[in-house]
């Protein structure tokens, strides 16, 4: 019973914690951001050192993995992957009903499957949750990775970073590609994306 109380207890504390950091970032503004990247300084910088500031592409790539782990981890854990199967399978029956509905004019049958549309409609507000969940313990880890990136890129004696992109050559990572966006965060995005999906394979993470 103690054991029980206490993960809750933790489970509301963690999301809590997860939310506030969303909003902290949006809300608080530059200030925030950089004391967030500094404090997570003292576990990263030693990292930087270690394989130098020339080579930041690979801690990048190092900080991708982390958080794609971590999160595939979070989402293979605290998500019922059937629910969300069952319920965008009804979805897409429903829609394909209603829509011959539409088109043959068949009112009574529009009529009946109203009723269906507020019964799904819980449901998809109950997959909606199970996704937000996952979203508030993920950015305890990757928020703060990627507000320290940030706030180290940017700092002018770091700024000399490389990296050779296919067709583009090498460009500085604290260069931008389209308005405020750098190769810095593209380059991170990319490896992450190739990385979760290697990860979510391997743990058989979602495959709706």
């Amino acid at each position: 019973m103690v054991t029980e109380t206490f993960k809750k207890q933790l489970n509301k504390f963690l999301l809590a914690f997860g939310i506030s950091l969303m909003l902290g970032i949006v809300i608080l503004g530059e200030d925030f951001r950089n004391s967030l990247g500094q404090s997570v300084g003292f576990l990263m910088d030693p990292l930087v050192n270690l394989l130098g500031a020339s080579n930041f592409h690979i801690v990048l790539f190092i900080m991708a993995s982390i958080t794609a782990l971590y999160a595939s981890l979070i989402q293979k854990y605290t998500m019922d992957w059937e629910l969300m199967r069952s319920t965008q399978e009804k979805m897409r029956v429903f829609q394909k009903q209603f829509r011959e509905a539409q088109l043959s004019n068949n009112t009574s049958l529009m009529k009946k499957m109203e009723s269906e549309r507020t019964a799904m409609m819980s449901e998809q507000m109950e997959m909606s949750k199970q996704q937000f969940k996952p979203m508030a313990y993920i950015s305890i880890i990757s928020l703060p990775l990627f507000m320290w990136a940030y706030y180290f890129i940017t700092l002018p004696e770091h700024g000399g970073a490389s990296f050779v992109f296919p067709f583009w050559g090498e460009q500085l990572l604290t260069d931008t590609i389209i308005g405020p966006f750098q190769y810095w965060i593209f380059w991170y995005f990319i490896a992450s994306l190739a990385v979760s999906q290697l990860i979510r394979k391997a743990l058989d993470v979602g495959g709706i």
